[in-house]
């Protein structure tokens, strides 16, 4: 009977690895999540995603936004798949923002009760997102707001072209250097370079401008 339990929370548990977490603080997010039977959570550190795992969500500990963000792009490149949660004390609107715009699917307060911290990561691994409401609306209203200036047709390279191809799939830096074989800071210039000639002043503006725009048709 032990042994059927355990195979069956295994199979059900949603796999949680924790990543910027100090001992103790580890210790106290373990014991609360682990006493709901569909949690099963452990420490990694950032190489250690570059291994197999079952983990179905990576959670963040609380850290700089700056090293957040480094971290996000470090795991959607070793493990695309995988859902990011970070979690913080008091994190800002625009920390928030800047971190669901690099692919963070929730954001957790520390100082958040028990139960929503768990609430949160379930509905983050049933595929939603959980942030405030207030942090979705102005998500959505700087994906969707017009450019700066009227761009028009803007005029494009072929290697201009291929990047912006690879960033509205959501594509890393990272990830469009290595397709297309140049360097990663060159990447960014391309980046910066159409978002100057989009007028826009982040990737999603500039993934709905394209988009809206139809800058993939060839002239």
């Amino acid at each position: 009977m032990v042994t059927r339990a355990r195979n069956k929370k295994n199979e059900s548990s949603i796999h949680v690895a924790v990543l910027g977490y100090d001992p103790l603080r580890f210790v106290g997010l373990r014991t609360l999540l682990e006493k709901e039977r569909d949690f099963t959570i452990h420490a990694v550190e950032l190489n250690d995603l570059a291994q197999p795992t079952p983990a179905s969500i990576v959670l963040i500990g609380p850290h700089g936004i700056g090293s957040i963000l480094d971290m996000v792009a470090t795991i959607r490149t070793l493990r695309p798949q995988v859902k990011i949660v970070v979690s913080g004390a008091r994190l800002s609107d625009e920390a928030m923002l800047r971190a669901i715009s690099a692919g963070v699917k929730g954001c957790l307060d520390e100082a958040a009760p028990a139960d929503e911290y768990k609430q949160g990561l379930r509905e983050v691994h049933a595929g939603s997102m959980w942030v405030p409401h207030r942090i979705l609306a102005k998500f959505v209203e700087r994906a969707t707001m017009r450019p700066k200036k009227s761009a028009g047709r803007v005029r494009l390279s072929e290697r201009e072209l291929q990047v912006l191809e690879l960033l509205v799939a959501g594509c890393t830096n990272r990830q469009i250097g290595d397709e297309l074989g140049i360097e990663e800071r060159t990447v960014k210039s391309h980046v910066s370079k159409l978002m100057e000639k989009a007028g826009v002043d982040n990737r999603i503006g500039l993934s709905v401008y394209a988009v809206k725009n139809a800058l993939f048709v060839r002239p």
